[in-house]
């Protein structure tokens, strides 16, 4: 990739507030690798601005059929042709802003997308007009990916076209404690960063075998998206033999990704279940294996209650350093779902006050 446009990419959350910023006047092109998150956009938009209504327009399943129909008018005696829009585009919601997203543009037939062009750039569409305010967004995959993304300069022209970066590993954790993803998931994530590189940043294919890559083959590879599918599947691992869970996985985020995640699943034998915690969290057994502790301290995290906080506290003393600034830095994480609960118990106040300079420790480890 360009080093410039590297540099420059911007998360999930830094595009969808520049859309906030300017999506009423200007259309944002959000480019980015498959499976990356970019239609969650729409998600984090509707929630902080519960006055407009939110639509997903998907560019894949379109004709002109589906974009607008005719119908026949009497004016005076006179007949005329009037263009119906579909309601999936909003222009009936005249008193209500909207948020529209308009999902795998690139890959929309010519006649759709140039009827789309003039919506982006005008606002308009078979004589109907947006209501005031309203956002405009579309998405589309990189065209080096090979996956038929390639927008004529006309079309780039009329949009700002903004290239998404892919989450780094510890960002796509503290997204996950949040989303219920399966601990041993988030475990495995953390421990290996090169699931979430860019195919652009890695020269010969076989160097990281995980990811999609358009010089080879891979029925199924990581992205963040099979990562959350593979959490569902691995939830439901006492219901599955381990052939069957591993041919799952493998068509879910690859052949290499299936057998390391499984040989990080077989960890959790190792691990205390939150119930023995609970009951005895002075004596309850420690993990021998550094990625069976992680996924202690992520399942913890992630099943954080009132219930839970004191007699967890207890069992987290008992951790290495490390473990503890984990768990540590997940409390500290922005949006944790128990952040007030954990930072205001006495227990993790004291172990604060103790124990500042572990905050540090972790930040530094996670920068190496």
């Amino acid at each position: 990739m360009n080093t410039a446009i590297q540099m420059y990419a911007l998360s999930l959350n830094q595009i969808a507030n520049a859309i906030k910023v300017g999506g009423n006047k200007r259309t944002i092109l959000v480019q980015g690798d498959m499976g990356t998150g970019k239609s969650s956009i729409l998600n984090m938009l509707s929630n902080d601005m519960p006055s407009h209504t939110p639509l997903y327009f998907d560019c894949t399943t379109k004709d002109m059929g589906d974009l607008m129909l005719p119908k026949l008018k009497d004016l005076e005696g006179q007949d005329y042709v009037k263009f119906a829009t579909n309601e999936e585009l909003g222009l009936h919601l005249k008193d209500t802003p909207i948020i529209l997203m308009i999902d795998e543009f690139g890959k929309s037939n010519p006649s759709v997308k140039n009827a789309l062009l003039r919506l982006i750039l005008e606002r308009k569409i078979g004589g109907y007009t947006m209501p005031p305010d309203s956002l405009v967004f579309a998405t589309t995959n990189k065209g080096s990916e090979g996956v038929g993304d390639l927008l004529p300069p006309h079309a780039r022209n009329r949009m700002t076209v903004v290239q998404t970066r892919k989450p780094t590993n510890m960002e796509w954790v503290e997204w996950g404690i949040n989303n219920n993803v399966e601990p041993s998931i988030l475990g495995w994530a953390k421990d290996n960063p090169q699931l979430f590189f860019s195919f652009e940043d890695v020269k010969n294919p076989e160097d990281n075998p995980y990811i999609f890559h358009p010089n080879q083959q891979r029925n199924a590879f990581v992205t963040p998206r099979s990562l959350e599918a593979a959490s569902d599947w691995v939830r439901q691992r006492n219901e599955l033999d381990d052939t069957s869970l591993t041919g799952i996985l493998m068509g879910t985020i690859g052949e290499r990704g299936a057998m390391d995640l499984m040989a990080y699943v077989k960890l959790i034998d190792q691990m205390p279940t939150r119930e023995e915690i609970m009951k005895d969290p002075k004596n309850a057994k420690i993990p021998t294996s550094n990625g069976a502790v992680v996924m202690v301290v992520f399942r913890s995290l992630a099943s954080m209650d009132k219930d839970y906080i004191n007699p967890f506290m207890d069992y987290l003393v008992r951790l290495d350093p490390e473990a503890q600034a984990m768990f540590a830095n997940g409390v500290r994480a922005s949006g944790y779902h128990a952040q007030q609960l954990v930072m205001t118990n006495k227990k993790f106040t004291e172990w604060a006050m103790k124990n500042q300079h572990l905050y540090q420790a972790d930040k530094k480890a996670d920068k190496i």
